[in-house]
């Protein structure tokens, strides 16, 4: 049986076992899909991912993203966590400042310039959320009509169904225990604090793919929120969402415009190393 190189991290936050865990096998070659997805349910995190070289010669690495119960095409804090992985094993990108990440949606880069390693937005397309599925969701989650601000379907892989309440402190009563995957599966909530509050906004992913009542941090929600104000011209040059907060954490997702990548966000975050070991799989 192959040893392999692993590492856990945690994403997202600052405070180490605060933000997001992640597991990643950075040897992953030789593993079947039945292998993968087996040891990502054995993980039990939100998500497991398995590095491999790449296929497309413009990348650095490939990634194969797992939930417990099945594989995403892409995943925020799986991109910041594996890169920082792949990093830290002593991997060099082949550009200076950034690294270039092949996944199911194609080519994702992560900038190396800023405070925090930062991925660029993949592109999202936005529509109207049909009556009938925004009555369904605002009836599971026990709120009023009166508390939407816009309620909006973000596709950017995940498929998000999104509901901009007021307030961060409406976002934050949302009771989850409410809402159960898979018969609401991609819920997001989202809303504003105060100006001159530590944070600009909340998010909440709700009854994620893990079958967790609550992601603690999900970054690629994230980047399709901040890709829709863009669109709607109401993002700042930078702003800090707050996730996690309802079951303890302490997650920070940094948005940032670079006018080098007009129509794009940068979405970052800390990344802390945790374990670091050998598997034998």
């Amino acid at each position: 049986m192959p040893r392999r190189r692993f590492i856990q991290a945690d994403v997202f936050s600052s405070d180490p076992t605060l933000g997001n865990g992640l597991a990643v096998v950075v040897d992953g070659e030789g593993l079947s899909d039945a292998q993968m997805q087996a040891f990502a349910a054995w993980t039990n995190l939100a998500e497991t991912t398995f590095l491999f070289p790449p296929t497309d010669p413009t990348a650095d690495y490939r990634v194969r993203i797992f939930t417990p119960g099945r594989e995403m095409l892409f995943a925020g804090h799986p991109t910041l966590g594996s890169c920082a992985a792949w990093q830290h094993v002593g991997n060099i990108p082949a550009s200076p400042n950034v690294v270039r990440q092949q996944c199911a949606i194609g080519i994702v880069e992560i900038d190396l310039n800023g405070a925090q390693r930062a991925f660029v937005s993949p592109p999202t397309t936005a529509a109207s959320m049909p009556p009938q599925k925004r009555a369904e969701l605002i009836a599971a989650m026990d709120i009023t009509e009166a508390q939407v601000k816009n309620a909006i379907v973000l596709d950017n892989g995940p498929v998000w169904h999104l509901f901009e309440l007021h307030s961060a402190q409406q976002v934050l009563e949302v009771d989850e225990s409410r809402v159960h995957w898979p018969d609401h599966q991609g819920l997001a909530l989202f809303g504003a604090y105060p100006k001159g509050a530590a944070c600009d906004f909340e998010a909440r992913n709700i009854a994620p793919s893990s079958g967790m009542s609550e992601d603690p941090i999900t970054g690629s929600l994230n980047a399709a929120i901040a890709c829709w104000l863009l669109e709607q011209n109401r993002l700042p040059d930078t702003a800090i969402a707050a996730q996690g907060t309802k079951i303890g954490r302490t997650g920070r997702v940094h948005y940032r415009q670079d006018p080098a990548r007009p129509g794009q966000i940068l979405i970052g975050g800390d990344v802390n190393i945790l374990i670091e070991g050998t598997l034998d799989l």
